[in-house]
């Protein structure tokens, strides 16, 4: 089960993607915003369906990466 205080940074990373998103937007449309999330959160946190409808829009670029090996997963 995920923690409150998990769930509340992650609503709070979100939140402050959208806002970053919207400025960006505006300001330079033509740049792609990414959030930066670990593996394993992305697994706990974005399965079916909340992944689906999360990322179906593409308004949640998500840059996810394994945080014990420092690298990009391929």
């Amino acid at each position: 089960m995920v923690s409150h205080n998990f769930c509340r940074k992650c609503f709070r990373a979100i939140y402050q993607y959208i806002l970053y998103y919207y400025i960006l937007t505006r300001l330079e449309p033509d740049r792609c915003l990414y959030l930066a999330i670990h593996q394993e959160t992305y697994s706990e946190l974005f399965q079916e369906p909340i992944r689906k409808i999360l990322l179906e829009n593409q308004c949640l670029c998500l840059l996810v990466f394994d945080s014990k090996r420092e690298v990009l997963p391929t």
